[in-house]
């Protein structure tokens, strides 16, 4: 998965990967505009949308971005593609529960999960199970 933001050909990255018989994923940062990913969703297995700034963990949810990710679903499900839309940053119980909701179907907890006293909790705790 590469950032949109960090490649000028986008295109020709997507096609290289493919060639080499890998699936390939497209990263937007919550200020890059969805259009931005739009041209290129034919040809990818994934679309990773941040819902906090690249950088460092522990940072909280934008809950601005679910628009983002329900425009992202309803564009998928307009032009019959199946890629993955995978959301990372600011992920818990609640947050997860809003992704999913808006079109999510891969999720990310890095701190909810690890910066727990138990991990085995906070992962039933994410997936809904007591």
């Amino acid at each position: 998965t590469g950032h949109v933001e960090a490649d000028h050909d986008v295109g020709r990255t997507l096609a290289a990967i493919r060639d080499a018989g890998c699936t390939c994923g497209l990263a937007l940062n919550p200020s890059t505009p969805l259009e931005k990913a739009e041209p290129f969703f034919g040809a990818i297995d994934l679309l990773l949308v941040m819902t906090v700034v690249p950088g460092f963990g522990g940072q909280p949810f934008m809950p601005e971005m679910l628009g983002k990710i329900r425009e992202a679903a309803r564009a998928r499900n307009e032009r019959g593609l199946r890629f993955h839309i995978e959301v990372d940053g600011g992920i818990a119980a609640d947050t997860a529960r809003d992704c999913l909701e808006a079109g999510a179907n891969v999720l990310v907890a890095g701190t909810s999960v690890f910066g727990a006293a138990d991990l085995g909790a906070a992962i039933r705790e994410l997936k809904g199970w007591p």
